[in-house]
């Protein structure tokens, strides 16, 4: 990694949707970037029933912090991250994070990245979505946060869950301005 590459912060909440987080790191892992991560206790559930993996198996993170540990470097502005992904972001720690609540490790590192006007993408996993989801979402978004719920692009025709979920890795990376080997872009319809 070069002095000047991106410093990313993971954060995995208890939401459905772990192909998505597997996906973005396998991108990443291919990438010029550091990345940390944070792994709430409902996270790490969910990932073991849909992936059947723990957290610390995931790739290209190179350091795990405690989601209890307000010590942890990202509990500080000073800390130097340029972007936060929440991939997963349930709609309890989207709640947590558009009230300035800060019981965990995730919401606290949240917090710091509004304060800090850094990057913060929240990977909102949630159907149907009610008023206070909504709320929630536009109050976040108003703080600077990107709202980008996990939609795959079927227009590079997917062949494979897999596929598809790399469609929308390559979209969360242009959200962080990488150059992604390999990404696929829609060169407009041909009649």
């Amino acid at each position: 990694m070069n002095k000047t590459a991106q410093k990313i912060l993971i954060a995995v909440t208890g939401a459905s949707a772990m192909v998505f987080l597997r996906s973005f790191l396998e991108m990443l892992a291919k990438e010029d970037v550091l990345v940390h991560g944070v792994c709430s206790t409902a996270g790490e559930k969910v990932l073991q029933i849909e992936s059947g993996i723990s957290h610390t198996e995931l790739p290209a993170v190179s350091q795990w912090f405690d989601s209890k540990d307000f010590a942890a470097p990202p509990s500080s502005g000073s800390s130097g991250y340029d972007a936060m992904v929440v991939l997963p972001c349930s709609m309890g720690s989207l709640g947590a994070i558009a009230s300035g609540m800060s019981s965990t490790l995730v919401h606290r590192a949240a917090d710091v990245m509004l304060k800090e006007r850094k990057k913060l993408i929240l990977v909102a996993r949630e159907t149907p979505l009610n008023r206070t989801h909504l709320k929630n979402m536009l109050t976040v978004h108003d703080a600077g946060a990107t709202i980008c719920p996990p939609h795959p692009g079927f227009y590079l025709k997917p062949a494979t869950i897999e596929e598809a979920a790399m469609t929308f890795s390559w979209r969360l990376g242009d959200q962080l301005g990488l150059e992604m080997k390999g990404r696929k872009r829609w060169e407009g319809y041909n009649v």
